[in-house]
């Protein structure tokens, strides 16, 4: 049965969602995490959390559960072709955890709700966020018909947040969107298994991604995605960006989907009492697979400053919030953006793309410098703790 009454609601079990409850959790915060989906998705999604994200649910006690469950890689390589242009060391990072972890968002979420669990938090399924009052002690929240106060609410409930729109947050950014497939693979490959690679293609970007089991991730930019790729068209799409020597050969195919992308940031991330998260406050291109690693760090963030406030704290921690997280997430965006115009330079252009990254591949400090921004470390400064 839903509570009449709670200290923080979460709309969105995804991964910032269920890391903000998390977070919560461990202070000893009352928090109900509410989801529209009666059960949580088995698609694998987002596959990558970079070293930051890891430092950061180390936090709350959620990296080493995820860790054991993914493939580590100790390097990026951006490629054109047979050609590799760039090669980012993350075995390097000073960090506890020197590698990108690549695991299915599915595998993530499950690692979080089952530490939710065990503090005895069930995401609530489904339950629909209808309507939201602010009050001058918090909010009313409707939820199916029914009335659920809190003294605060956390909108992480992604690209189309039903939270930002209920209180009139501004999403904004270019009108233009980009067009992505992405699927989970079987491939016969000569790549290697413990890297991750971005091929450079005139015609788009494809992300290379090994997973667990054996299983290849595919995310490519596309003019038009279809609804379930299959395994001619993701065959289509190897030949024409991957390896071109000894090529690609998907042997079977686990999943697939489409989904566009907006390049967009809200206005604020705070409307009094009602805060935002993830996708519900950012969104942008894959590309260096920033997107789930950005919403986990907002969690986290935001989950230590709703604590601190309900323990006693200033509620001016609220607004620092928001000052942190934003220009990080304007930040990301323009960095995604980037990468992604970087892959589609004309013709004419890419000879000297391609000198310049194997230019700046070949100094210590740049690649360094690459494997802190991709990594998300170059973050930490910016954020206590």
């Amino acid at each position: 049965m839903l509570p009449t009454s709670t200290d923080v609601l979460v709309v969105g079990a995804g991964p910032t969602g269920l890391a903000t409850a998390l977070t919560l959790a461990r202070r000893g915060i009352e928090v109900t995490v509410l989801d529209q989906q009666a059960e949580p998705p088995i698609t694998s999604r987002a596959a990558v959390v970079h070293a930051y994200t890891l430092e950061v649910l180390d936090r709350i006690g959620a990296a080493a559960p995820l860790d054991a469950q993914g493939v580590r890689t100790p390097r990026f390589t951006v490629r054109d072709r047979d050609r590799v242009l760039l090669s980012v060391p993350f075995h390097e990072l000073p960090s506890r955890f020197p590698y990108a972890l690549l695991v299915s968002q599915s595998v993530t979420e499950a690692v979080l709700a089952g530490q939710l669990a065990d503090l005895g938090i069930q995401v609530r399924r489904p339950c629909r966020l209808t309507g939201l009052t602010t009050t001058a002690d918090g909010v009313l929240a409707q939820v199916d018909g029914k009335t659920l106060r809190a003294r605060f609410l956390v909108g992480a409930d992604g690209l189309h947040s039903t939270v930002r729109q209920l209180v009139g947050i501004g999403f904004t950014g270019p009108s233009d969107e980009d067009s992505f497939v992405l699927a989970d693979v079987r491939v016969r490959s000569v790549l290697p298994r413990d890297e991750a690679a971005l091929f450079l293609a005139r015609s788009g970007p494809l992300i290379w991604a090994p997973l667990p089991d054996g299983v290849v991730r595919l995310v490519a930019a596309v003019a038009t995605a279809p609804a379930e790729p299959d395994e001619a068209y993701l065959q289509a799409l190897l030949d024409e960006r991957g390896p071109a020597r000894r090529p690609d050969r998907v042997t079977e195919v686990l999943w697939g989907s489409r989904f566009r992308v907006h390049h967009r940031i809200a206005d604020t991330f705070r409307a009094g009492p009602v805060l935002l998260a993830g996708d519900a406050g950012h969104v942008h291109s894959p590309a260096g697979g920033q997107g789930m690693n950005l919403g986990i760090c907002d969690a986290v963030a935001l989950g230590t400053a709703l604590a601190d406030v309900l323990d006693g704290g200033p509620d001016a921690l609220l607004d620092d919030y928001t000052a942190r997280q934003r220009p990080m997430a304007e930040d990301v965006l323009s960095f995604a953006a980037g990468l992604t115009r970087l892959a589609t330079v004309s013709p004419a252009r890419r000879p000297a793309r391609d000198v310049l990254l194997r230019l700046l591949g070949a100094v210590p400090p740049w690649r360094r410098r690459i494997a802190l921004r991709l990594s998300g470390l170059s973050h930490r400064e910016r954020t206590p703790g």
